[in-house]
């Protein structure tokens, strides 16, 4: 690729030299647009490099970050498949996935993305689409953690549509474990090993009271707290969310290493300390007893396990419905709008 003082690499011809470098690079799989570690090698080599130094940047003032970013990804890709289009922005005909009830005044992050869009937009002009920079931050957000690494398969376009309707049906914090199951499997991923191991993104980063207030007060409607929550950990939470206080307070997700990539969300499973009721319901619902407790056990006793299976599973997600049709998306110049917008 050109120094960044070159001048601006037209689409069609970034195209072609993403197309030379896969057939050099990629093999077969790359000819038949299927995604490829080194998608950039030749259009934009220092790609992983200047997300990565965007996220160190924002993280000296946001500890939040890195776990608002992996669920950015999560959230995109469940959607339509992984194409950006939870970034677009309302616009005439078509609503935001931002306003669906799952990411409204909850997903965030998105200013780090045009951070990370605005610095390789300088580097390497119209080559790296928004629905990359959320595949690679999640990595890079995950390993700067503690957590693993693994190879981010890249070369996906960017959408110019949205889905509402489907962003309101994402997995969410009061849902069953019959509901989880069903909704990975609806989008392509086991309803048992995919399932424990990417709810181990619970591992870090906060989450409002507003989601746990049922389980400590009324839960099921009975005036009556989960019986699966830990009286002490129920004690804790009373404290910090109390009946009738802000909705909006924030909590660990993980009281323990509440920043660190690990494996002690599933060892808060063990002892009835999951936040929230779709965490709890992977090792107490009667229906995961032969199903996915078990494997809440494998990774609570080993930490390798759990980061093995989850780099497996992200590398999964970060594959369902990828957009590489080039008559149907594109790489946008900014990541809230479509290039013809």
């Amino acid at each position: 690729m050109a120094p960044p003082s070159s001048p601006r690499v037209s689409l069609s011809g970034a195209a072609l030299l993403a197309m030379a470098c896969l057939l050099l690079h990629g093999g077969a799989a790359a000819a038949a647009g299927e995604l490829c570690a080194d998608y950039y090698d030749c259009t934009c080599p220092d790609a992983y490099k200047i997300v990565q130094g965007v996220l160190i940047e924002a993280h000296r003032s946001d500890p939040r970050i890195f776990a608002s970013l992996i669920r950015l990804h999560f959230h995109d890709c469940f959607v339509q498949g992984c194409d950006a289009s939870l970034l677009l922005d309302s616009f005439p005909g078509m609503q935001s996935e931002k306003d669906a009830r799952p990411n409204n005044n909850s997903a965030r992050g998105f200013p780090v993305v045009d951070a990370a869009k605005a610095a390789l937009e300088d580097a390497c002009p119209g080559v790296v689409s928004c629905a990359d920079i959320l595949a690679l931050a999640a990595e890079i957000s995950v390993q700067l953690s503690g957590g693993p690494g693994w190879s981010v398969l890249l070369g996906r376009l960017d959408g110019k549509t949205t889905d509402f309707n489907g962003a309101q049906n994402l997995p969410g914090p009061f849902d069953g474990l019959p509901m989880l199951k069903r909704k990975f499997r609806d989008v392509g991923l086991d309803d048992t090993t995919d399932l424990v191991a990417l709810s181990g993104g619970h591992t870090f980063g906060r989450v409002q009271c507003q989601f746990v207030t049922g389980r400590l007060y009324n839960f099921s409607n009975t005036n009556m707290p989960d019986p699966t929550l830990d009286s002490r950990y129920r004690a804790f939470l009373s404290q910090r969310c109390p009946r009738n206080g802000p909705a909006a307070s924030l909590n660990d997700l993980d009281p323990t290493t509440p920043d660190a990539f690990d494996n002690h969300y599933f060892t808060n499973l063990e002892v009835n300390r999951g936040f929230l009721q779709s965490d709890q319901e992977l090792k107490s619902d009667p229906g995961a007893l032969t199903t996915t407790a078990p494997i809440v056990d494998r990774f609570a006793s080993s930490q390798e396990a759990f980061f093995r299976s989850f780099a497996l599973s992200m590398i999964k997600m970060g594959n369902i419905q990828p957009l590489t049709d080039p008559s149907k998306g594109e790489v946008r110049a900014h990541c809230a709008r479509v290039n013809a917008s």
